[in-house]
């Protein structure tokens, strides 16, 4: 099974892979947002380092999840 049919049949089937999902997306949006700005104050570029760990970390256990998935 590839990994996108794994993910889709883990965000249907999981509450805890379809909220690291739903998070990992709203990271990704205020990175866009944030991405988007010509300039960046010392808070907003600290925010943006913690969203990138934050959503790496969310981004690893979705893999772990995939791995362990036996579908």
């Amino acid at each position: 099974m590839e990994t996108r049919d794994i993910s889709q049949t883990l965000y249907e089937q999981s509450s805890e892979y379809r909220s690291l999902m739903d998070q990992h997306r709203s990271l990704e949006d205020r990175l866009q947002d944030l991405s988007s700005r010509l300039y960046l104050s010392d808070t907003e570029k600290l925010e943006e380092v913690t969203l990138k760990k934050k959503k790496l970390a969310l981004k690893d256990r979705m893999q772990e999840l995939q791995k362990h998935y036996h579908g």
